[in-house]
């Protein structure tokens, strides 16, 4: 399969190829705005075209658990970036692999980075690169329930947003990620979703990987197999992954979201995050300094589920 380049309705591209599928929007506010947004377009689009194939040529290294003793090891710039994201990590489990989406976002918003653009975002499968000039702000929407929202999104063409947050210029979030056990990646917890913010979409990736797997209890009725039984050639080889949730009795969500939330705190305390969103069934805990420049409903959200960029 070639990459592939469209152009969606509302304005914005979308390129994919193989697992990697970007939406992508840009703004200028410049009379020949068109101009520097279609050459940041033809940009990425030249960069893109390359990604994939440096990827491969080191994935098998990339899909090893990363030892903090242990220099970079990789030659491509995105696989450093995933090493180096992952790496403070290291005392869990987690190979490069944890960042790709995340690191990928991160590599194409370099193409918007320029005069003329004042705001951009890369959304790679809901893990978003951000891109903002001086003085701007980005709406961030929240769906309650991404399933649903894609359903609707798909049979009416619309969906609800239950929730919106505002990423200024001025606060240090330039990426954000969603991870959980029904996503596209695998997880060892039980959080529908654990949506983090970080100075970048790579850090924001592998840390959600590691707090939506915190998100975790012991019960019979949570059926897990090993990674390499679902795919067989999942960089999580041997280790248990979380294949079906039950519902569960509000302490237990609650237990495993405590657990989830105490991992967060942490990350936040030594600055590898600025916040997250935890959700397990209608269950809602979060992280965040109340004296930072919080999205405005950040505390009336009932069940976020996913973020995803929403411009208005």
């Amino acid at each position: 399969m070639n990459p592939q380049r469209s152009q969606l309705q509302n304005g914005q591209q979308h390129f994919s190829w193989g697992p990697i599928d970007l939406v992508i929007g840009a703004q200028a506010d410049f009379g020949n705005h068109e101009n520097f947004i279609q050459q940041a377009h033809d940009d990425a689009w030249s960069r893109f075209q390359n990604i994939l194939p440096e990827l491969v040529k080191e994935l098998s290294a990339l899909k090893q658990a990363i030892r903090a003793s242990e220099n970079n090891p990789f030659d491509g710039h995105i696989a450093r970036n995933m090493w180096q994201a992952c790496r403070p990590f290291s005392a869990h489990f987690i190979t490069p692999m944890a960042a790709v989406a995340g690191a990928v976002a991160d590599e194409m918003i370099k193409s918007y980075q320029i005069y003329g653009i004042h705001k951009a975002w890369i959304n790679n499968g809901g893990d978003i690169a951000i891109h903002l000039a001086p003085n701007q702000v980005i709406p961030i929407g929240i769906c309650a329930d991404s399933y649903l929202a894609n359903d609707n999104l798909q049979q009416l063409g619309s969906f609800t947003l239950d929730g919106q947050l505002t990423i200024s210029t001025k606060d240090p979030v330039r990426g954000i990620a969603t991870s959980g056990w029904q996503g596209r990646s695998f997880s060892m917890g039980i959080a529908d979703s654990v949506t983090v913010l970080a100075h970048n979409a790579a850090c924001a990736d592998a840390a959600a990987t590691i707090i939506a797997n915190a998100v975790n209890v012991e019960d019979v009725r949570i059926l897990r197999r090993r990674a390499c039984d679902v795919k067989d050639d999942s960089d999580l080889g041997e280790h248990l992954i979380t294949v079906y949730v039950p519902t569960l009795e509000d302490e237990l969500i609650e237990h495993a979201l405590d657990n989830g939330l105490m991992m967060a705190q942490t990350l936040k305390e030594q600055g590898l995050i600025w916040g997250a969103i935890l959700v397990c069934q209608q269950q809602v805990k979060y992280v965040m300094d109340m004296q930072d420049p919080l999205p405005t409903n950040i505390l009336s959200m009932t069940n976020p589920a996913t973020i995803a960029v929403n411009m208005a």
